[in-house]
């Protein structure tokens, strides 16, 4: 089975087309508004292996929020399509990076039920239009879509753009390790479903 998904959303406020794949070669595309969001994207999709081709317009007149909270929409939505047949999969991943004076320490688990544990402390800050405090607003967005459970933890970390990019990147290490194919049949849970 392809593990590949095209996701279109159109709003009164954005415009979104998103091509996604689990198995790629860490190829990535992406054209949003916001110079820095591409940079973390394209962090994720190299770090996760994945094919990502993103085009995504708004209303970023009135901040990033819409556009940014829209493209965790489509990613999630993206990346359950992709894990419709949850058989053969790791399931669990986790990760410690370290970016600089930064680390982070992501978890997860292909559950079946959206779960999002954020405890990233960081100051507010507006890094090439996007604001420190939206990455927990896609990151909840991308999670409800996906009906994944995802804790993200900034164990240490002064400069908000290493602490943002090292999120990025642990996210595409721990989707990239829980999706790898086991060779297994089964799907790994005890109730036989996820």
């Amino acid at each position: 089975m392809e593990r590949k998904a095209k996701i279109k959303r159109k709003t009164k406020e954005t415009y979104i087309e998103l091509e996604f794949n689990l198995e790629g070669s860490g190829f990535a595309d992406i054209k949003t508004p916001f110079p820095f969001f591409n940079h973390v994207l394209e962090s994720f999709v190299t770090h996760g292996n994945f094919d990502l081709v993103l085009s995504a317009t708004g209303d970023v007149e009135v901040g990033c929020h819409h556009l940014v909270e829209d493209i965790g929409i489509c990613l999630g939505s993206a990346i359950s399509k992709c894990l419709e047949d949850k058989s053969g999969i790791e399931r669990f991943g986790f990760v410690i990076l370290p970016m600089d004076e930064a680390e982070v320490c992501l978890s997860l688990d292909i559950s079946g039920r959206a779960y999002l544990r954020y405890n990233v402390i960081m100051d507010y800050e507006l890094i090439e239009g996007i604001e420190t405090s939206i990455v927990e607003d896609f990151f909840r967005a991308l999670v409800d879509n996906c009906s994944i459970t995802l804790h993200i933890n900034k164990n240490v970390g002064i400069n908000s753009h290493h602490i943002i990019e090292a999120i990025f990147k642990a996210f595409g290490i721990v989707l990239r390790i829980a999706t790898r194919r086991t060779g297994a049949s089964d799907v790994p849970s005890t109730k036989g479903v996820l």
